[in-house]
């Protein structure tokens, strides 16, 4: 796919999303984004903490927890939304520590600004940008965490660069994402609406530790945690989900071979 078009139909649909507060996306099949959250780990202890309007259910894990934050350490989560990671961040982190939420989707950035400013949050920052150009200062973050987002990104090994660059050193990785098991068909691979459903740009699991590697990272470990919850099943009312079991057919195997992953490493 032309990755021009790729970031502005992904831009387009996350718009729509943060304006409606619904939509599957990358994330949740069902419509209650708590339950769905404790399912992927989360406490509902810390939920109850942060803004409700932040939990669109863009999840396909918990990189807060594999993180192991501590106060006083300065995150940077990619592709923050409407914030929810970086608000479970920021209180782990203490208000010695911040996070700062990357997202280039303005309706995103929008949103989570809000949602900040109404629950009177100070140590959060949310910023506009690309994941492959970060809006971020070499050296300046002592962790780099991501929710199901580098897969829809059309330049993996520059998004890592990126994180590299960023990272101070010693830093650290820990990202939950999706990822293939075996190739997806030709036909959900190109089609737009699997790749904004965090699908068809996922890579092959060995492919996702080579990228990592190759941008300097140490001790890398990718681990294959469950199947991946997509909204594209049969009974689906998302218009997102509709799209992709109208590209791929509703018994379609690839949903056997997308899989959430936890991606670990640090800085030298």
């Amino acid at each position: 796919m032309d990755s021009n078009a790729v970031k502005q139909n992904v831009r387009a649909a996350y718009g729509k999303i943060a304006q409606q507060q619904t939509g599957c996306g990358c994330g949740t099949p069902t419509a209650d984004t708590t339950e769905f959250a404790v399912a992927l780990g989360y406490a509902e202890a810390e939920l109850n903490t942060i803004p409700a309007e932040a939990n669109l259910g863009l999840s396909c894990g918990n990189p807060t927890d594999l993180a192991q934050l501590k106060p006083g350490e300065i995150v940077l989560d990619l592709g923050s939304g409407a914030g929810f990671d970086c608000f479970i961040a920021a209180t782990k982190v203490g208000a010695t520590g911040k996070a700062i939420g990357v997202d280039m989707t303005p309706e995103m950035i929008a949103k989570a600004t809000e949602n900040a400013q109404k629950s009177n949050v100070q140590n959060v920052e949310f910023r506009l940008g690309e994941i492959e150009n970060l809006p971020v200062a070499d050296e300046t973050v002592d962790v780099v965490i991501s929710n199901c987002v580098i897969n829809l990104s059309p330049d993996k090994p520059k998004v890592f660069q990126e994180i590299y660059r960023v990272l101070k050193p010693n830093g650290r990785i820990a990202i939950s994402d999706t990822a293939l098991k075996q190739q997806l068909s030709e036909s959900v691979r190109q089609d737009i609406a699997a790749y904004v459903g965090c699908v068809a740009g996922a890579l092959l699991v060995d492919e996702y530790q080579k990228i990592v590697e190759t941008a300097g990272f140490q001790n890398v470990k990718v681990t294959v945690r469950q199947a991946f919850s997509c909204c594209g099943d049969a009974e689906t009312k998302d218009p997102i989900g509709q799209a992709i079991v109208a590209a791929s057919g509703v018994n379609a195997t690839w949903q056997n071979d997308v899989v959430s992953v936890y991606v670990e490493g640090n800085k030298a």
